[in-house]
C-alpha cells in the first residue's frame, strides 16, 4: 500500500515552500514579472482557450455589465494581448496565478476539474522565433525545477532526488519511429522512463502515421513551421519521470506569427475571425513565447505523491474516492 513521504502539516508546508521557492528562480532567470489575471472573460472575445474544442466552458450572465462571462480555461492568449497593453520591451515578460475550472475533463490520479498554474508570456524578437531559442528557454525552466528539488530536499530528507542533471529533447515524429506500435501516451512513459525527463517537440501537426501526438490550438501555438530535418513545431511538452509514469508539468511554444495562424488554422478547418486573429494577422500584436507550468503537478512530483488530490482540493466521484482510500491515499 502506499506510504506518503509527508504527512498533512509536511504536505502543506511542502506546497508553499514549493510554490515561494520556484516563483522566485522562475521569475528571476526568465525576465518575468507578476500581472493580475481575470479569473473569467468576456464571450467573444476570441481570448478563450478553447483547448482545441475539447472543453466547453462554464459561463454565466452579470446584469450590471449585461453580457455573459466564462470562466477561463487556460490564459494562452489574453497573456500575449497583455504584453502588448502592459508595454513589456523584447526579452522581458510577465507570469500569473491562473485558475481554470475544466468541467469536462476526465478524472484520474493527474486529472482534476480545478486547474491551477503558472502561466507566463514573454516578448521576443523574430529572430527568436526557431528552435535553438526554443530549447534554451526549456533548459532555463528545468533548471529552476531541479533547483526547486534540491531545496525541497534539505528541507525534507525523506525526499529523494528524481531529476537527471540535462533534459532530454526528442521530435514527437522521431519518437513515432522509435515506437510505432505504441499509443502517444505509451510513448511518453518509454522515453521519459528512458530519460528521467523529456521535452517532446511538434504537438499538434500531423505525424506520417496520420495522427497527432495531441491537439493543440490553431491560434496560440506555433506547431506548423517547419524546423530540422523536416520537422515541423516549435512547442512542446516538458515530462518527468516519477517513478512509474511520466507527469506532464508543462505545455509551451513560440506563438503564432501572421503566416502559420494561416496554415494552421487551414488544417485544422477553424475559423479565425476574431479582434485576437486579426491583431496577429497585421503584426499588430508582440511576437511571444509561452506556456503554463502546473503548480499542482510540480508540487505532486517533488513532493513524491500518488495522485494531485494530495496537493490540490477538488471534486472526486465516488469510485475515484473509494480506490484511494483503498491504495491508501489521503485527498485533501
Amino acid at each position: 500500500m502506499y506510504q506518503p513521504k509527508l504527512n498533512i502539516e509536511e504536505t502543506e508546508k511542502g506546497i508553499i515552500e514549493t510554490k515561494t521557492f520556484f516563483l522566485k528562480k522562475f521569475e528571476e532567470s526568465m525576465q518575468l514579472i507578476r500581472v493580475s489575471a481575470p479569473k473569467f472573460l468576456k464571450m467573444n472575445t476570441g481570448l478563450q482557450d478553447d483547448l482545441a474544442g475539447t472543453c466547453k466552458s462554464v459561463e454565466f450572465f452579470v446584469p450590471d455589465c449585461n453580457y455573459k462571462v466564462e470562466i477561463v480555461h487556460s490564459l494562452a492568449k489574453w497573456k500575449r494581448n497583455a504584453l502588448k497593453k502592459y508595454g513589456i520591451p523584447i526579452s522581458h515578460g510577465i507570469w500569473t496565478d491562473m485558475d481554470a475550472i475544466r468541467k469536462d475533463e476526465i478524472l484520474d490520479d493527474l486529472h482534476s476539474i480545478y486547474v491551477d498554474q503558472y502561466d507566463w508570456e514573454k516578448n521576443i524578437s523574430y529572430d527568436d522565433r526557431k528552435l535553438d531559442f526554443l530549447k534554451d528557454v526549456v533548459e532555463n525552466i528545468f533548471s529552476d525545477i531541479c533547483i526547486t528539488e534540491d531545496y525541497l530536499i534539505s528541507i525534507f530528507p525523506k525526499l529523494h532526488k528524481k531529476l537527471p542533471k540535462k533534459i532530454t529533447f526528442i521530435h514527437s515524429e522521431k519518437l513515432l519511429e522509435l515506437y510505432p506500435t505504441l499509443s502517444s501516451k505509451e510513448r511518453e512513459n518509454e522515453i521519459t522512463k528512458t530519460f528521467g525527463a523529456v521535452f517532446i517537440i511538434g504537438i499538434g501537426y500531423k505525424l506520417k502515421n496520420g495522427e497527432t501526438h495531441d491537439l493543440r490550438a490553431v491560434d496560440y501555438d506555433d506547431w506548423s513551421t517547419e524546423t530540422i530535418c523536416g520537422y515541423h513545431g516549435l512547442n512542446g511538452d516538458i515530462l518527468v519521470w516519477d517513478g512509474k509514469r511520466a507527469i506532464e508539468l508543462s505545455s509551451m511554444g513560440i506563438r503564432v506569427d501572421e503566416k502559420s495562424l494561416q496554415i494552421q488554422s487551414k488544417i485544422m478547418n477553424v475559423k479565425i475571425d476574431t479582434k485576437y486573429h486579426k491583431e496577429i494577422l497585421e503584426s499588430k500584436l508582440p511576437y511571444s513565447i509561452g506556456g503554463g507550468i502546473g503548480q499542482s503537478r510540480l508540487a505532486m512530483f517533488l513532493l513524491e505523491k500518488e495522485h494531485i488530490g494530495e496537493v490540490q482540493v477538488s471534486e472526486w466521484s465516488d469510485k475515484i474516492l473509494e480506490d484511494c482510500k483503498q491504495r491508501g491515499i489521503t485527498l485533501l
